[in-house]
């Protein structure tokens, strides 16, 4: 029994010896390398582009926009009101300075009521009521003639009188209603009234007029009573101006400026008109054709009595004397 115990002891140490052997021999080889699998790189989405309008060059305020200072530029933004065309933006007016590069925006450009101006028109509002207003039915695109009617008051309206002061005049807004929320192209005409849902009547109606009309306008509404009277707007009949006398101005050009042209656009503006031409057309004995530089000159001044006060009055080329 002992010799089988001494037996299985030395059968122990042996494979103890073997394993140890086996444990050094493999401390012995070098790792195996660890292959790490292929990376796969990764790409980025692209990102997003728009087409938008840019300056290529300083845009001043106030000056019309030329297609050579635009362009469409692929910008990663797209901020609201961008214009994707440049034929959108060429003409129209920046409201302040814009540097190269800026991104074109629709309140950077100047918008409303003027933008529906014709070369040598302007915007004059007028005071409106139902009567005036063929009963409220005008309508921003609408055509009207405009009457004027003058009553007699001794001084500058001899005759009382109704006439057509301007005829088939555009209407860019009429009580709250107007063509700027309308297309640019082919205004026609609101589809609502005027004042729908307001419960205030019209007080104002806003006429696009040549700029040498406004004198006209401005003195038939501050001493008449404006008259709208609507039109078929396919109706283009206009008085034949060669059929009456020219009224004359209220000022003359200086001798030798005038030339043989009559006078037009901003410069018969500026010379103005007198109510006095406006009610006469021009032709009463007052009229201003005979009228020299040297005849408009004020006349000298009296001294007043001693006993009482004197006070001159000028109307245009006349001059009244109040004593008291």
């Amino acid at each position: 029994m002992i010799r089988f115990s001494k037996i299985i002891a030395v059968i122990l140490v042996l494979l103890a010896l073997v394993l140890c052997a086996y444990a050094w021999m493999l401390s012995r080889k070098p790792a195996p390398a660890v292959v790490a699998p292929p990376s796969v790189a990764k790409v980025a989405p692209a990102e997003a582009t728009f087409p938008i309008v840019v300056a290529t060059q300083p845009l001043p305020a106030g000056q019309a926009i030329e297609a050579s200072a635009l362009r469409v530029a692929q910008l990663t933004i797209n901020p609201g009101g961008a214009f994707m065309s440049v034929s959108e933006v060429v003409g129209r007016v920046p409201v302040f300075d814009l540097g190269t590069g800026s991104p074109l925006l629709e309140n950077q450009l100047v918008s409303g009521l003027s933008m529906r101006l014709e070369a040598g028109e302007r915007a004059v509002a007028v005071k409106a009521d139902e009567v005036m207003g063929v009963g409220n039915s005008v309508r921003p695109g609408d055509f009207v003639d405009v009457f004027f009617a003058l009553k007699a008051d001794g001084r500058d309206v001899e005759r009382s009188q109704s006439r057509l002061l301007l005829a088939r005049t555009r209407v860019l807004a009429y009580g709250s209603a107007s063509v700027d929320g309308m297309p640019t192209h082919g205004e026609g005409r609101a589809s609502q009234k005027p004042q729908a849902g307001s419960g205030q009547p019209a007080r104002t109606a806003v006429l696009a007029v040549a700029v040498e009309d406004v004198n006209r306008l401005a003195l038939g509404e501050a001493h008449g009573r404006l008259l709208l009277a609507l039109r078929h707007p396919n109706d283009t009949a206009e008085p034949d101006p060669t059929l009456f006398a020219e009224l004359q101005a209220a000022l003359q050009p200086q001798a030798g400026k005038r030339g043989t042209a009559p006078l037009s656009g901003v410069d018969r503006a500026v010379a103005g008109l007198t109510t006095q031409d406006l009610a006469s057309g021009g032709s009463t004995a007052r009229s201003r054709a005979n009228f020299t530089p040297s005849a408009q000159a004020r006349p000298v001044r009296t001294a007043a009595p001693a006993s009482g006060h004197e006070v001159e009055i000028f109307r245009g080329d006349r001059r009244d004397t109040v004593r008291y």
